[in-house]
Parts: C-alpha cells; structure tokens; sequence
C-alpha cells in the first residue's frame, strides 16, 4: 500500500520571524501616521475656525443687553404701530373735544365722540390723507416737486388740513335731534356742524330716551374707565349693550398701544364689561 505524502501547511521559524517583525514594522509606522495625521488636522481645523470666527463675529455684533431699541417698535401690531402714529399728532384731548362739541349746541348733549381713523387707517376717505401715490383726487395735477400746482385745492385750510386728525362728534337735543361736529384734533377747531339729515322720528324718539336715562356723563363714564386702566380717550358712545342695559362704552388706548372697551353703565357708573383688544 502506497501512503501519499501529507502536505506540510506550518511555517517555517524564519517566515514567522519575518512576518511578526514586518507586521510590528507596519504598525508603528501606522501609529506614527495617525499620530501625525491627527495632531496636523486638529491644528489646521483649529487654524481655520478661528479664522472663520474671526470673519463672522464682527458682523454679528450685538449690543451688551441684546435687546431690542428703547422704543420697541419691532414688537408693535399693525394696528399698535397705527395707533402709536396716529395719536403722536393728536393735541386736542378726548375732554376738550367733548366740550368744543357740545358748545356747538345749545343745550345739547354729547353722545357720540370717536378719533378718526384710531382702528381703520386703511380707508383713506375716513382719514383724508393722500392717496397712495400722493396725487390729489380731484382731478389736479401735481407739481414736479410733489406738491399740487397753485391751481389745486389741496392746500391745508387754517380750520384743519385734510391730513389732520379729527374728531367726530355727535350731540343731541333735548328732543333727539342729533348735530353731527367735526373738530381739528391739532388746533381744536371746529371744521363742520351740522344737524343730521338722515334721522327719523323714530330715531329721535330713541336718543331722547337714552339722553334721559343717562345720568352718567361721558366726562364721568371716561374717569370711570381711565382709573381701571391708565391710558388715552379715543372713543365712547352712549349704546345699550346686549342685555339691553344702557351703557358708555369707552375706548382706552394704553401706553402699550393696546386698545381697550368698556362698558360703563350710564345710570350707576359701574364697569358691566371689559374688552382688551391685542392686536
């Protein structure tokens, strides 16, 4: 019988040798280029953020506080921007109109006053100021300088400019005729008086009635509600609420430029009702 030779699958001491010594070679030649690698990278990383940081950091720069401007402009509403706009021009307060208004009446009564355009500066009709395009509509041209030609009739008239604020104020009769007065709310002038043409008996009936049963004066409904809440008159109106309850409601507009509705009933002078307005 004939035994094949086995095959022989060690390794001989000397290639052991050599590959261990090889293998220790490429290992620390491995480690020295790791070592390198990461200590060049870390740097050069290092290197350029820091010149990135200083690139940026000067455009960022923010005051110590990192707030906002003194004047908080940027956290104001649309309609608090409006409001803060609109009443900066105002030197007529809420009391001397009432009393301008009511002088245009004999023995009228105040029942009705509303600063125009204090929630509605989008219809230009109601404010009267320009159009978008600061051209007249009347029909006239403008001037190269922006300004209408000499035969234009937009130029401010001493009673009150067309851009002037302005109060709108309604006062009644004894009987219940209503006179509605339009007064500058810069120079305190009367602009307009006139009796309302539009009212019927049955509407005079009513104001009668309400004039009658409001014991409460607008001036005292105005205190009641400014002593809740500190803040500018810019409307009040003698109305029933919804539990038919006869009621000044009054609008204060606070030195947040918030606006704020309350109902203050017109025989006890008690606050029925309070509305803040956030926008």
């Amino acid at each position: 019988m004939r035994f094949e030779p086995r095959r022989n699958k060690t390794v001989s001491p000397r290639t052991r040798r050599l590959r261990v010594a090889g293998g220790a070679l490429c290992a620390a030649a491995l480690a020295a280029t790791l070592v390198t690698g990461c200590g060049q990278d870390s740097g050069d990383e290092t290197a350029a953020a820091t010149s990135e940081a200083a690139k940026v950091l000067p455009n960022h720069t923010t005051s110590p506080s990192g707030s906002v401007s003194p004047s908080g402009t940027a956290q104001l509403t649309e309609d608090q921007t409006k409001r803060k706009e609109l009443l900066s021009t105002v030197k007529v307060t809420f009391d001397k109109a009432a009393t301008t208004a009511v002088g245009e009446v004999s023995g009228g009564k105040l029942t009705d006053l509303d600063l125009e355009g204090i929630d509605d500066q989008d219809d230009d009709d109601a404010t009267g100021s320009p159009s978008p395009t600061g051209s007249p509509t009347d029909g006239t041209s403008p001037s190269p300088g922006g300004t209408e030609s000499p035969g234009g009739t937009g130029s401010p008239s001493p009673s009150g400019s067309a851009g002037s604020p302005k109060w709108v104020a309604e006062v009644v009769e004894e009987d219940g005729t209503a006179h509605n007065v339009t007064i500058d709310a810069v120079t305190g002038k009367v602009i307009d008086s006139s009796p309302d043409a539009d009212q019927s008996d049955a509407d005079k009936q009513e104001l009668a009635d309400q004039i009658s049963k409001a014991t409460q004066t607008p001036q005292q409904a105005a205190k009641v509600a400014t002593d809740k809440k500190p803040g500018k008159v810019t409307s009040i109106a003698l109305d029933e609420n919804d539990s038919n309850v006869l009621v000044w409601q009054v609008d204060v507009v606070t030195k947040d430029w918030k606006k704020t509705t309350f109902d203050v009933d017109a025989a006890k002078g008690t606050i029925t009702d309070e509305q803040v307005d956030d926008d």
